[in-house]
């Protein structure tokens, strides 16, 4: 009987793709499978997924040991984004760093990876066929999408997959890249290409014959889905924290959206928070990003142990995935409880832009989403943050968007946040238990959004512990409505309403 590992230590996405269903069996961080025996042992090849492995430092001697012999004994290594780091030379972590933040991988391909951040959808070109992946398929387009940080790539091994991208590092910027590598051997395959096995049934036959289990696809799968709901209903990974989640869901889930007054107020640290506070409540909830930038979607999918749809990001402008409207029908009848959409920078930033939309103002007003307005208050002071909060509130209320919370980041004064919640509540009409604040989080982890040294393990238990202890998590379920498409507003009448 075939047996496919999926690799499962902290920090890793293990449930972020499919993996074209092939996975039977996880490796723990002993090396071992469920059965307790080591991984090389009962293996015809091994998964690993992307994640913040190298960030966290969760790949541990005994794993590093089974990879190698899995390796020796002719067994497939496939390793994407993340995983691909892990089989490499060496990664520099230290993307905001004055220096280098240098993570050894094993060293099984020779390439090594600096920062440059890529999450467009995209085509890849296959170079080589001498591989057990991509055999036959020299000159094919294989798809999927990019979400890294670190994908300059140099390669001294076999280079046999280019993308070709749009945008890097925040720029629209065309290019083709190296996205894929062998070894000389052609049983290991490092690739920044997310879904490749999903989107290219041609690469997943051809593991299939590499471990002659063509025949067995249809079991390979039904194991495959058994692993599947397992892994699922843990919270994370390693806390044995079982999500106790709801049979019975609405067919059109609520939607709510968390808007910030700028960057970094805590968005995607509260969203993460507010996943895992509502999971182990039974309330299943699946996060969507305004805009392109789904890494921030990468804490609150570690929490859910949920794939990323491609209704995961709202189109705005030409960039991000899929228009609001095309989202709003995909998410029926899916299972979520709640949807809860994250704002990119503040509401504002591209409101008066030309082309529409381009702005997280404008998602919530097209798509009547209801908003808790977010603000850090670390930079200008709490009573700085609520007149900013305000003047926010002032401008969705004229786009016809309704605000029914706000979330004081970061604050350090009781009695200024209830001078300013009594301001707020008063000028807003909000109900004063809807407006909440949080107090500066402490763990240990060196960054709080995606381009920082993020270690998703450390970041998301944070975010859940902050929520259950400062917020009343079930409101959100209680505020967020219905959604319902109803048309962009257009340049010339957002325009009228901003100058009113």
């Amino acid at each position: 009987m075939t047996k496919i590992g999926l690799l499962e230590v902290k920090g890793v996405l293990t449930l972020y793709e499919n993996f074209g269903h092939l996975p039977t069996d996880i490796v723990k961080s002993d090396g071992t499978l469920e059965n307790g025996k080591k991984a090389h042992e009962e293996l015809d090849g091994l998964i690993i997924p992307g994640g913040t492995i190298l960030e966290s430092e969760s790949m541990t001697p005994e794993v590093a040991e089974e990879i190698n012999l899995i390796n020796d004994d002719g067994g497939f290594i496939f390793g994407v984004c993340a995983g691909f780091q892990i089989l490499s030379k060496q990664t520099n972590v230290g993307r905001n760093s004055p220096v280098p933040i240098i993570r050894e991988g094993l060293g099984l391909l020779d390439v090594t990876f600096e920062p440059k951040i890529n999450t467009n959808r995209i085509n890849a070109d296959i170079v080589d066929d001498t591989t057990l992946f991509t055999k036959g398929l020299k000159d094919q387009k294989v798809k999927g999408f990019h979400c890294h940080t670190y994908g300059e790539i140099e390669s001294n091994d076999k280079n046999v997959m280019y993308s070709n991208i749009q945008r890097s590092n925040y720029k629209y910027k065309p290019e083709r890249v190296l996205s894929g590598v062998s070894n000389k051997k052609g049983n290991i395959l490092g690739t920044t290409v997310h879904a490749l096995l999903d989107n290219n049934p041609a690469v997943v036959n051809n593991i299939l014959e590499y471990v002659d289990a063509v025949d067995e696809y249809d079991d390979i799968q039904r194991r495959n889905k058994i692993l599947h709901d397992k892994v699922f209903n843990e919270i994370c990974i390693e806390t044995n924290n079982i999500a106790p989640l709801q049979s019975k869901h609405p067919e059109v889930p609520p939607m709510i959206m968390l808007m910030g007054t700028g960057s970094e107020s805590g968005k995607t640290f509260l969203a993460s928070g507010i996943v895992g506070a509502l999971r182990e409540r039974g309330i299943h909830t699946y996060v969507i990003k305004v805009g392109p930038d789904i890494r921030d979607l990468s804490p609150s999918l570690y929490v859910n142990k949920e794939k990323l749809e491609d209704w995961g990001s709202i189109q705005i402008s030409n960039i991000g995935w899929t228009p609001l409207e095309e989202v709003i029908e995909q998410v029926k009848g899916k299972g979520y409880d709640l949807i809860l959409v994250e704002g990119v920078m503040s509401a504002a930033t591209g409101l008066l832009n030309k082309k529409t939309p381009y702005s997280t103002a404008e998602i919530a007003h097209a798509g009547n989403i209801p908003v808790i307005m977010v603000s850090s208050v670390s930079k200008g002071g709490i009573e700085t943050a609520a007149i900013d909060i305000q003047a926010h509130i002032d401008l969705l209320n004229k786009m016809d968007v309704t605000t029914k919370g706000v979330i004081l980041n970061k604050t350090y004064d009781a009695e200024i946040v209830e001078h300013v919640t009594e301001y707020i509540s008063s000028k807003s009409g909000l109900d004063k238990e809807n407006i909440w604040s949080i107090g500066k989080a402490k763990f240990e982890n060196k960054g709080q959004v995606p381009e920082d040294y993020l270690q998703l393990e450390t970041f998301t238990q944070a975010a859940i512990d902050v929520v259950n202890k400062h917020l009343d998590v079930m409101k959100f379920v209680e505020l967020a409505q219905i959604p319902n498409f109803r048309g962009y507003l257009s340049y010339e009448e957002i325009c009228e309403l901003y100058k009113k």
